[in-house]
């Protein structure tokens, strides 16, 4: 039943013995929440009571936001791509498992598919706050249809779209409406893409370029209409040229507006992305990198036949292809995985391995007032790690949601 207490009569849980990721720094302090939110301990020695409740001995666990991602396309057997009756039910099923990763909120991706696809799904899955259930849902993210014949990657060429001159009205034809939709990637290079750039950035969607072979020049047109993503940066792109850097050069472009940030995707799964590039990305360009996924639904799963959206896949050790061919198509690492690797392969520091899981990808959404950071009034989702970075516990709006066996 619903409480009428208001949020100051709430429970307080304070989290001792632990290390918390704030102001970019891993410090030695108590963490304290109540109705669901970072508590500042200030206001509640000088103004009340000044005790907690409920204490949560972390053993010397480093608590992070929790872990948030952009780009995951299924997991455990489901493909967000298909067209089934209970898209919502498959959508829990992966929401559910990711917990154990850390993952506290996601935008379940839907890659290339004929419109009957995006019409069926796209009703079915709603933005929603994180729980028991799983982890919460930011909004769906589409990639494809509208990208390049020549970096389609593992997206099935015959339902790739161009834009008709029409704008929104292709957007619309084809998804059947942009409700609950966080992100579009698209190539910048497609004639008419800079109205729909501007479009879709009007109605508070985030734009990602990529599998394009745009040059730096549209790439910096498409970040001037609003664009602020890449994604996966490195894959289905053209690779980076002296001469003319393509989407790779927006990590040092001087076009780029001041006080705007280029956020981009990283596949730290040790097979997407050499590490000397990602030391390269990295190094270049550190406040923008978000770590994603690009999880398929044979993550979780043995070895063997799966699907992403209209294509068969094949599961050979930690390698996902496109069947018949050497074409990657999605990974399946898990989010603290990729952490892992990330610190491991670009000898970054703990504290921004974190961030590129939590507050990168918040800012990107336009979430970082509530997402991302354990400042005071921030949702309290939680990840709690040892010091090898490996899950321990998370926590959404300070609740516990999965817990290691001992």
């Amino acid at each position: 039943m619903p409480s009428n207490k208001s949020v100051s009569d709430a429970p307080i849980t304070q989290f001792i013995n632990c290390s918390i990721l704030r102001e970019h720094k891993l410090q030695r302090e108590d963490l304290w929440v109540r109705g669901g939110r970072i508590l500042d301990p200030e206001k509640l020695f000088f103004d009340e009571q000044g005790y907690a409740d409920e204490c949560v001995d972390c053993e010397g666990s480093i608590i992070t936001p929790g872990f948030i991602d952009v780009q995951i396309n299924g997991g455990y057997g489901v493909d967000f791509s298909q067209a089934s009756d209970d898209v919502s039910g498959c959508v829990s099923i992966v929401a559910k498992k990711i917990l154990e990763h850390g993952v506290t909120s996601f935008c379940p991706t839907l890659v290339t598919s004929p419109p009957a696809v995006y019409h069926k799904v796209l009703p079915q899955v709603k933005v929603h706050s994180g729980g028991r259930h799983g982890a919460g849902v930011l909004g769906v993210h589409l990639e494809g249809p509208f990208i390049s014949v020549e970096k389609k990657g593992a997206h099935p060429e015959q339902f790739l779209r161009s834009f008709q001159g029409g704008g929104v009205v292709d957007l619309m034809e084809t998804y059947g409406g942009l409700d609950d939709v966080a992100m579009v990637t698209l190539a910048p290079e497609l004639a008419g893409s800079e109205s729909v750039v501007r479009a879709l950035c009007q109605r508070g969607v985030t734009v990602s370029l990529g599998h394009s072979v745009a040059n730096l020049s549209q790439a910096e047109d498409a970040v001037s209409s609003g664009a602020s993503f890449i994604t996966h940066l490195f894959n289905a792109m053209l690779p980076f040229h002296h001469r003319d850097p393509g989407i790779v050069g927006l990590l040092t472009s001087d076009r780029v507006p001041a006080g705007r940030t280029v956020f981009y995707g990283m596949i730290a799964d040790g097979i997407h992305t050499n590490p000397a590039a990602l030391r390269i990305a990295h190094r270049a360009h550190p406040s923008g990198l978000v770590l994603v996924t690009d999880a398929i639904a044979a993550m979780g799963l043995p070895p063997g036949s799966h699907t992403l959206g209209q294509q068969v896949i094949e599961i050979q050790g930690l390698h996902a292809y496109v069947a018949g061919t050497k074409t990657l198509s999605g990974s399946i690492a898990t989010m603290d995985m990729c952490v892992r690797h990330f610190k491991q392969a670009s000898g970054c520091s703990v504290e921004e391995a974190l961030e590129a899981a939590s507050l990168h990808p918040a800012q990107l959404l336009g979430l970082s007032h509530k997402k991302g950071t354990l400042d005071y009034g921030s949702d309290a989702d939680l990840t709690l790690l040892d010091d090898d970075l490996n899950v321990r516990a998370t926590y959404i709006s300070g609740e516990e949601v999965w817990r290691k066996d001992p």
